[in-house]
């Protein structure tokens, strides 16, 4: 039987992946001794699953026996039969990373067995999959643990059970994130991690080149660096629901507890399961007998309406009767035997599982089937107690769907793309900053951010990806995401290392500037958002190839740079981006304003107006306090201007609360409410909700943010949140309290409306100050505990 996730095994991987993996400098400093070995006699470039292995023998079960290890494309490390670490976490060739893991725990005194699965998806494998060919390598941290080394020593085989079934999405859906698996049982190899390998076909593995880390002078191919990341979270979780069965009948008790399903011999089974929220998890099939049997596990995220004639459309995410399933999907054959069981390599994202089984002459018996959940190991360490129970129902679905983004890098989504958009990973920045104050995540993103830029000077739209591609209109929000880093995170040092990319960014738009500072024929994709009407998300251009949003965008980002500038970096800068920034804002206000409608145009032509270029008008300061409230009403009020969707409505709602409407926040959240009425578990992609092509896209988790920030009115004041404004907007609330991460600690507020008064108390962190802000009137703030009486 193979190895299968147990819950205790599970319970003892998530025990030690809470840990950040500690630098190894003595290893990262010089050549490894540890080879890349490979497969012999194999074509290293194509589709393939292997295993390699090595049996030592210790005297006494090691304290700590740290290792180094990575694979290409993938690997799951296993000690004795016992799965201890996944990667390597995603980067590219010039920062590849490895884990530094112990084996200690699992490891015992005589003879002992470190055994890999390493698989390369080849052409099929996800988009942001970067990759050279199969390798993996394995390095010992001193020279006690070198007894490990990759290197002749090990022997491999390849699993020619194996085979890739590629995603078709019949309804147009751009889908990048990986094929599914064939396996046939007769032919897999069973137990190959195992601690005694009960087959015969090993043999010694091929070398490739010592391992190189990077910065060496001939550091080709894989330049290694650990991965600054912790091991991701594997938690054991069972499926709670079956949802529907069809010519078979299910057991009490079946799936949500481990009871055997029997399938007759030629039968067609189908099973609908539900696991009643949306999950990335690694899927687990444990049957046995059923000779010749079929066996087919499609995931989705929700069934569609009728996928021939209405393509996405999915509606009711809740219903099942009348619906479709269609996607990513793994499928089995069964040998007969007893025991078999079947793990995805990687995780799948899922809510419903559709499981078909075709029996031949033998009836095939369903063991159990669960999954075993995974994702970065972020802790909610943020409160929010109100007494509107819509907020925490949506502060929930908003950390859900966080969560469910972000597995070694942020993701926009799990399901279809699994890629890290500037545009995508800002918002969900903010989110880890005010929900968990884990920023290591990000600190990773910023440095993949960073190392994605071209000699042209702007960054990649995404990264890692391994086909290139540029929304330069992201590189712009790239400097946004290095100052609020700056601006919310103790560490300015970390920024300042990155003020290098920032004036590249600039220095690239600077060339498409014309004499008076607009912006004109700016290359690549210039999204800003999926609004109706804008061809690829992309803003008009006007007849003379102005566009406002894109001119405000810039006024933006040379303000955050000259703020950066004049605290980390070069005061001559910060001075000649001012100068930029007031050039930008005079020309927006003459080029785009039109007095009439009392709103900034999209562009020179002004015949079109959007909620998107006056928000940005408010939020850069080009639309001069006096006249931001009469805006903000025209942005609620007028409904022919361009509609933000739920992704830049982050962007609305700053904009309308800076212009003092932030007391009505909750009446701005009907997309939202719509999602949760539709039966989502997640935000969906799209402000179309029965529509939307992904149900879980982390940039509708604005309101994770605004809860705080708006409503309790928690913000950062100075870099590195070294002072504290808090405005709170309280809206129809009459009792309000929350606690948020901070990097000195947490910020605790708390709001009660009696018959007499406001009573509010505060308490900041040690090692700061701010300022609490009440209907214009200002009171200085303490570390400590503060109150007022309003």
């Amino acid at each position: 039987m193979k190895p299968i996730f147990t819950a205790a095994l599970c319970l003892l991987g998530l025990l030690h992946s809470a840990f950040a993996q500690t630098p190894d400098m003595a290893v990262a400093t010089k050549p490894w001794n540890a080879y890349w070995i490979t497969a012999s006699n194999e074509i290293n470039h194509e589709y393939g699953v292997y295993y390699f292995r090595k049996k030592i023998d210790l005297p006494a079960k090691p304290a700590t026996f740290f290792v180094n290890v990575s694979a290409d494309n993938r690997y799951k490390l296993y000690v004795n039969g016992a799965l201890v670490s996944c990667g390597p976490a995603r980067g590219d060739t010039y920062f590849w990373n490895y884990e530094h893991v112990d084996l200690a725990p699992y490891l015992v005194a005589g003879n002992n067995t470190v055994a890999a699965q390493v698989w390369n998806e080849a052409d099929v494998r996800p988009e942001a999959q970067i990759s050279l060919r199969t390798g993996f390598i394995l390095q010992g941290a001193t020279p006690a643990e070198e007894i490990l080394n990759t290197n002749k020593s090990w022997q491999a085989i390849r699993d020619i059970g194996y085979k890739p079934l590629p995603v078709y999405l019949g309804y147009g859906a751009y889908y990048v994130a990986g094929p599914g698996e064939l396996v046939v049982e007769s032919q897999t190899l069973k137990n190959a991690v195992a601690k005694d390998p009960d087959f015969p076909g090993w043999y010694g593995a091929t070398i490739i080149d010592h391992g190189k880390p990077k910065g060496m002078q001939d550091a080709f191919g894989w330049m290694l660096v650990q991965s600054q990341i912790p091991q991701m979270e594997r938690t054991y979780q069972r499926i709670p629901s079956l949802r529907k069965a069809i010519g078979v009948t299910a057991p009490d008790g079946f799936p949500v507890n481990k009871t055997a399903l029997t399938v007759p011999a030629n039968t067609t089974a189908t099973l609908i399961l539900d696991q009643t929220y949306l999950t990335n998890a690694y899927l687990t099939l444990n049957f046995s007998k059923g000779k010749g049997a079929g066996i087919s596990l499609t995931y989705n995220e929700s069934l569609f309406d009728n996928l021939a004639k209405y393509g996405n459309r999915k509606g009711d995410r809740n219903a099942v009767e009348g619906k479709e399933m269609g996607g990513r999907k793994d499928s089995l054959i069964a040998d007969g035997t007893e025991g078999q069981s079947f793990t995805t390599m990687y995780w799948r994202t899922f809510r419903y599982i559709r499981l078909i089984v075709h029996t031949a002459d033998e009836p095939l018996v369903i063991d159990d089937i669960y999954g075993t959940s995974t994702g970065y190991p972020f802790q909610l360490n943020a409160k929010l107690k109100t007494d509107n129970p819509e907020m925490q129902q949506m502060l929930d679905i908003g950390w859900r769907t966080a969560r469910m983004d972000a597995i070694e890098t942020y993701m926009d989504c799990p399901y279809y793309e699994q890629l890290q958009y500037i545009g995508d990973t800002r918002i969900q920045a903010m989110v880890s900053y005010y929900n968990s104050g884990d920023d290591r995540l990000m600190r990773n993103a910023i440095n993949l951010m960073d190392h994605s830029r071209l000699g042209e000077g702007i960054t990649l739209s995404r990264h890692p990806s391994f086909s290139p591609q540029i929304i330069s209109t992201f590189s712009l929000w790239y400097i946004g995401i290095l100052h609020d880093y700056w601006m919310y995170r103790p560490d300015a040092n970390f920024i300042k290392g990155k003020l290098q990319g920032e004036r590249a960014v600039l220095d690239f738009f600077s060339r498409y500037q014309q004499a008076d500072g607009s912006l004109k024929g700016v290359p690549y994709w210039t999204f800003v958002d999926w609004s109706n009407g804008w061809g690829g998300g992309s803003p008009p251009i006007g007849s003379k190839g102005g566009s406002s949003i894109l001119d405000l965008q810039l006024l933006i980002a040379y303000q955050q740079a000259a703020e950066m500038e004049a605290k980390l970096g070069m005061s001559a800068l910060a001075l000649n981006y001012s100068a930029k920034a007031a050039q930008l804002k005079q020309i927006i206000q003459a080029k785009y304003w039109d007095a009439a409608k009392g709103l900034y145009a999209d562009n020179e032509d002004k015949k079109q107006f959007s909620q998107h270029a006056n928000s940005l008008a408010i939020l850069s300061g080009a639309a001069e306090k006096i006249i931001a409230p009469a805006i903000a009403h025209k942005l609620l009020t007028d409904a022919s201007l361009t509609q933000c969707t739920i992704y830049f409505k982050y962007y609305l709602h700053q904009a309308l609360t800076q212009a003092g409407l932030g007391n009505d926040y909750m009446k701005w959240l009907d997309i939202w409410r719509e999602d949760i009425k539709l039966g989502l578990t997640t935000w969906a992609e799209m402000s179309d909700v029965p529509a939307s092509r992904s149900d879980c896209h982390a940039w509708g988790s604005s309101p994770n943010i605004e809860f705080f920030r708006t409503i309790l009115g928690i913000d950062s004041y100075a870099p590195g949140f070294k002072k504290i404004r808090i405005e709170p907007h309280l809206g129809d609330l009459k009792n309000a309290s929350g606690e948020m991460p901070h990097p000195n600690g947490k910020i605790s507020v708390s709001y009660i409306l009696t018959q007499k008064a406001f009573y509010v108390k505060v308490n900041l962190p040690p090692g700061t100050s701010g300022v609490f802000i009440w209907k214009g009137v200002e009171k200085p703030l303490a570390a400590g505990d503060n109150g007022f009486i309003f």
